[in-house]
């Protein structure tokens, strides 16, 4: 493979015919679907891009090196938590201490002349910003299509996008004009499970995204499940419980528990307590839950016996009052 072609090939592979032909409405053999088929073009697409993308980057064609200060992010962000370096990571150690061995992939920046805008080493990026010193860069002139699918394949290479963050990239991708088969191509999906993507971005508030985060330990199944249960009515009290103190202090896996927990029938065992005490005094305490579809009365009292067997007597008149205030 030549130096002077390997760079306008790399987005031309196979894996387009794969993505058209997944695209293709039309009745097809039954084959592996949803993830096993999402892993056969991972793969496909790992052995066929990120190789003719590795080899341009390492033939060094074109090496320059740029100011990172000069270098903007994608314009589709993918990932919902920031790349967070200090001087002591291993990979910040490596480049200090190795050098900076394989560029990073630029174009001249389609709005603002003078600066570039990175597809391909956000990582190598920031560390090269974290060590103040300039990043070696190979700028091409390509389009969005193209830099969105070389950013597809470097988060295939390195640390995953989380199932959400996929999700997002997915919906940004989509209400920026991608067609369905680049976005495919950009995240290695099929349409079907493209499909569920989208159904979840449509069903799952961006603001409720952001307060639960990446939740890296959270898959497709979770959050579906969490896209289904939400409604306008369930939606409030889940945003509540995030924004909370102790929701912050705890990790994004966790945020999403206490989400999923809120607007499901886990919401019962998870219902914050009520306490009460008598008006007249004494040390007669009382502790209540109101769950969808449960209530928890306890008491606690050196007379809480006797007084919950005095209100187990009364429970029929009680109900009776109760139902004609309803209907009130």
């Amino acid at each position: 493979m030549s130096r002077r072609t390997t760079l306008s090939g790399i987005f031309q592979q196979s894996v387009e015919g794969l993505a058209a032909a997944n695209f293709d409405e039309q009745d097809e053999p039954r084959g592996p679907a949803g993830p096993v088929k999402s892993m056969a073009l991972t793969l496909g697409r790992m052995e066929d891009e990120t190789k003719a993308l590795q080899e341009a980057l390492k033939s060094g064609h074109h090496v320059q090196e740029l100011d990172p200060a000069l270098i903007d992010p994608s314009f589709v962000r993918d990932r919902l938590d920031e790349i967070e370096f200090s001087e002591d990571d291993p990979f910040v150690q490596s480049i200090a201490e190795n050098g900076q061995e394989v560029p990073i992939l630029v174009r001249p920046h389609p709005m603002t002349e003078g600066r570039y805008q990175v597809a391909y080493g956000h990582r190598r990026l920031k560390a090269a910003i974290v060590l103040g010193i300039k990043v070696k860069a190979v700028v091409r002139q390509f389009d969005d299509q193209s830099l969105v699918i070389a950013q597809g394949i470097e988060n295939g290479e390195r640390k995953n996008l989380s199932y959400i963050e996929r999700v997002v990239f997915a919906q940004a991708l989509e209400q920026k004009g991608f067609t369905r088969q680049t976005i495919m191509k950009a995240l290695s999906t099929d349409k079907t499970e493209l499909s569920k993507m989208l159904s979840v971005a449509g069903n799952v508030p961006g603001e409720l995204i952001r307060l639960i985060g990446s939740a890296p330990g959270i898959g497709r199944r979770k959050w579906l499940a969490l896209s289904e249960a939400l409604t306008p009515k369930t939606l409030a009290p889940a945003m509540a419980r995030l924004e909370t103190v102790d929701a912050r202090a705890i990790t994004s896996d966790e945020r999403f528990e206490l989400a999923l927990a809120s607007v499901t029938a886990k919401n019962d065992l998870e219902a914050v307590a009520v306490h009460w005490s008598p008006k007249a005094g004494g040390d007669m305490a009382a502790s209540m839950k109101a769950g969808r579809k449960t209530f928890v009365l306890s008491l606690k009292s050196a007379d809480a016996a006797a007084f919950g067997d005095f209100l187990s007597k009364r429970l029929d008149a009680l109900f009776e009052d109760y139902v004609k205030t309803r209907g009130e």
